[in-house]
């Protein structure tokens, strides 16, 4: 049963990933207020540049305030990632929990050129930069409570990182684009015009580049590929009225199918950027994240 969110209260529902039942609560706190000022160790923000692939990309980390480590909070951004949720970044913090960003190679000023198969590969240079003992102690890293987020196509990166990163605490979708399947029916004339639409700040590749990959690897790149390494990841589910939902739900059938309680779906009315529910898209993550934490 998915998790509806209003403005300023949570609808009750069904936490499936806990097998508990929530009553009317309010927003998160952390939604709308800051955490105390820890004068000698404030929450801060960090340049990072994350080796992957012969080069460093370019990432941010969101620290919290307060000595010791943190469960962290790593966001995928989507295609090209003019969306970047960065609000949803800092509520994360203001949550408890370090929020990493970052962007892949040939992206957004990330040295390199851009590929889809490198989104992959940047994703577990990432997690293993926040796995090396320097960099734990530098940033605050806990990495018993590291979850693995993605909007859009940073979705189906986290989905087919998740399915073979098994010391993840858990992963959640926003509105995950399945990159190899969501094509299945398309021309490649019709695939090149589509991605001719996203190609800001993208360097070394062309329309006709990412749709020769996206095609070649559509047997192996799909959601359906993952369905087996994710039976037992903690998963939060997010979708909207993008058309994006079908393949969503489809992927949390299957998983479910294969075993896993923990799954948790929200739904929510509004476009592919939750323009017009940023709230509620902070709130069921942050409750999410709350839950995880216990």
């Amino acid at each position: 049963m998915p998790i509806r969110i209003r403005p300023f209260a949570v609808a009750a529902a069904t936490l499936l990933t806990f097998g508990t039942t929530l009553g009317a609560q309010q927003v998160p706190k952390a939604i709308y207020t800051d955490p105390p000022h820890d004068v000698k160790h404030p929450a801060r923000m960090e340049v990072l540049h994350i080796p992957s692939g012969g080069v460093k990309i370019n990432g941010v980390a969101y620290l919290v305030g307060g000595t010791g480590v943190h469960p962290t909070f790593v966001l995928l951004h989507g295609l090209p990632g003019n969306e970047k949720n960065l609000d949803l970044a800092q509520a994360v913090r203001r949550a408890g929990w370090n929020a990493i960003t970052f962007n892949y190679r040939g992206s957004w000023g990330s040295p390199g050129v851009f590929r889809f198969a490198q989104n992959l590969e940047d994703a577990d240079a990432v997690l293993a930069f926040l796995r090396d003992p320097a960099n734990v102690k530098a940033l605050g890293i806990d990495t018993t409570h590291l979850v693995l987020a993605g909007h859009s196509m940073g979705g189906w990166v986290t989905v087919l990182t998740a399915a073979h990163q098994h010391g993840l605490e858990g992963a959640v979708l926003i509105s995950a684009a399945d990159m190899a399947s969501a094509f299945g029916g398309t021309s490649r004339e019709k695939l090149v015009a589509g991605m001719a639409s996203d190609m800001e700040s993208l360097a070394g590749t062309t329309p006709e580049q990412m749709a020769d990959e996206v095609i070649a690897h559509k047997d192996t790149w799909n959601f359906r590929t993952a369905y087996a390494g994710l039976a037992s990841v903690p998963m939060l589910v997010v979708t909207s009225n993008d058309g994006l939902a079908p393949t969503n739900d489809a992927l949390v059938a299957a998983v479910r199918a294969r075993g896993n309680t923990k799954v948790t779906t929200a739904h929510f009315p509004t476009d592919h950027s939750y323009s017009d529910q940023r709230i509620a898209l902070e709130s069921a993550v942050i409750e999410w994240l709350q839950k995880m934490a216990r």
